[in-house]
């Protein structure tokens, strides 16, 4: 009898542990829940077999459910890269949603192979939702209200010299007026050492996740969940994201961010 009392007991106990949870646990924890079937078929696209061997490092599916990103949406992919997650949101959407990779200008003069690659993407029929928006890098656009702005480990550059010294914060309103209401903004980059601020944005190429919060919501953002996927606690925070020591496995949070819908 004491047994079963004491099962009941633990039972009852058990929502309210859960509740006291710290929103971060039950953000990892979404890390393990059932991979959206559209984000499955569009990680296994065949169109994007050259990418496969990155996924489970850069925990493509925990990523993509995290993001939220469904058929038919509208994405604006800040500093797409040579397009790694923008074949996978290209595939999401599908023909009645657009990608629009947006390279600024100051950016692409030092990286024109990924530039290039970008450009060949969008010339494939197989692509045809995906359009490149260049611009300078202080002057965010576009074309119409989107459902999602998404930024990998690129949101530490755009106060750094080479991109103009852009002021994040300026940054976080022009993505706040780009998003329809209710729209998400995903930040993911490389965990700069707690208190550093951007101290580390140009040397190491990381910045402290505390004044991403900090800037992403005085644009008028709320916080609307974390990721832990990409979290590395033997990162020490202390050397360049490209040292061969850590390049690939650095310490990353990822962020999201939702603009209120009235």
């Amino acid at each position: 009898m004491r047994l079963t009392l004491l099962a009941v007991l633990t039972a009852l106990a058990l929502p309210a542990v859960a509740a006291s949870a710290p929103a971060s646990h039950a953000a990892a924890a979404h890390a393990g829940a059932a991979v959206p079937a559209y984000v499955t078929a569009a990680i296994n696209d065949p169109a994007r077999q050259a990418d496969t061997d990155k996924d489970d490092r850069r925990k493509l599916a925990a990523v993509m459910s995290f993001a939220k990103v469904k058929p038919g949406q509208k994405v604006l992919e800040l500093v797409p890269g040579g397009g790694y997650f923008t074949r996978v949101f290209s595939a999401v959407v599908g023909a009645h949603g657009h990608v629009y990779a947006a390279w600024p200008d100051e950016y692409a003069k030092v990286a024109q192979d990924e530039t290039k690659q970008l450009q060949d993407l969008v010339a494939q029929p197989h692509y045809a939702n995906v359009s490149v928006l260049n611009g300078p890098a202080a002057q965010l656009k576009a074309p119409e209200p989107v459902d999602l702005v998404f930024t990998a480990q690129n949101y530490h550059d755009y106060p750094d010299a080479f991109m103009g010294k852009v002021d994040p914060v300026a940054l976080d309103k022009q993505v706040f007026a780009a998003l329809k209401p209710g729209g998400l903004f995903v930040v993911i980059d490389h965990v700069a050492e707690a208190g550093s601020g951007m101290r580390d944005t140009d040397t190491l190429h990381r910045i402290d996740p505390a004044i991403v919060k900090q800037q992403v919501l005085s644009a008028g953002f709320v916080f609307d969940g974390e990721s832990e996927v990409l979290r590395n606690p033997s990162d020490a925070h202390k050397v360049k994201v490209f040292d061969p020591s850590i390049r690939g496995h650095t310490d990353q949070f990822v962020f999201r961010f939702r603009k209120p819908a009235h």
